[in-house]
Formats: C-alpha cells, sequence, structure tokens
C-alpha cells in the first residue's frame, strides 16, 4: 500500500480554491468554448469562490466575486454580470482597496453596464478605470490590466 500524504481541509480549500480559478481562466481565454464549456466555466468559478469563502480573506471574495462577474459578463447573463460586479464594488468599498483591485472593480462594473445597455453608468465606470489603471504602482500589474481593458467584450459601447 502506498503511502499518501493527506492534507488538512484548509489546505484542501486552498488548494480547490486555486485550481478552480485556473480553470476559470483557461475557459475564459478558450476561443471556441462549447456550452459545456460555458457551464463548467460558470460552476468552476463559483466553486472557486465557495472554497475562498471558508478559508480565504475578503481581498479573495472581492477577486472571487470580479470573477464571477467576468464569467457572467462575457457569456452575456446580464442580471449576474451586475449582481456580482455590484458584490464586487460593495466589497471593494468596505475593504478602502486600491491600486489593481479598484481599477478591476470599475472594470467590472463597466463591463456589466455595457451589457446591460446602461451607457451613463458603463462611461461613468469606464473612466473610472482609466484613472484608477494610471495609478497601479506596479508596472506588470499596471501592463495586466492596459490590456484587459483594451480588450473586449464591450458590447458596443467603446
Amino acid at each position: 500500500m502506498s503511502e499518501e500524504k493527506l492534507m488538512s481541509i484548509e489546505e484542501a480549500h486552498k488548494h480547490f480554491a486555486v485550481k478552480l480559478n485556473g480553470l476559470t481562466w483557461s475557459l475564459l481565454g478558450k476561443k471556441d468554448r462549447s456550452r459545456t464549456d460555458d457551464e463548467t466555466m460558470i460552476s468552476s468559478a463559483h466553486a472557486s469562490m465557495f472554497h475562498w469563502l471558508q478559508i480565504g480573506k475578503p481581498l479573495n471574495f472581492q477577486r472571487g466575486d470580479w470573477l464571477i462577474a467576468r464569467v457572467y459578463t462575457v457569456l452575456e447573463r446580464t442580471e449576474s454580470a451586475l449582481y456580482h460586479a455590484q458584490r464586487c464594488n460593495k466589497r471593494t468599498t468596505e475593504l478602502d482597496l486600491k491600486d489593481f483591485d479598484l481599477a478591476y472593480n470599475y472594470e467590472a462594473l463597466a463591463r456589466a453596464n455595457a451589457l446591460a445597455g446602461n451607457r451613463e453608468e458603463f462611461e461613468r465606470n469606464h473612466k473610472l478605470a482609466e484613472e484608477a489603471g494610471e495609478k497601479i504602482a506596479g508596472e506588470e500589474d499596471k501592463k495586466w490590466f492596459d490590456q484587459d481593458l483594451k480588450s473586449e467584450p464591450w458590447f458596443g459601447m467603446k
């Protein structure tokens, strides 16, 4: 019988939170996603958030809501995209987040509102995302954010 290392429940939650987050990102980047891929992407984003809620910190929850909002925005599920973008914003405000997380918060709100056809909210949040993006301290983080902000989907609002 081979020896297996058993991990603690906390280690297991972290393992699955990270793995499921990575799976979600790989599916977001997939060019020809199937309907099954889309459903897996939704489930993996929510499952990652579940595991973070067990062992993470409030920043993990904010980022989890951001990821779920992005998934629903890409899949054009307006109500869910807006809901999770607003939850991300609530957490961002409560935590007084700045830098990278503040910029992505506004990006999520801008995209979800673009999807919903809310031009005024899209424009306001997109401008705030650009302004926050300019203030990102880390050059690599700033580069990633700038690329993401320029990428679709913007649903004809940009």
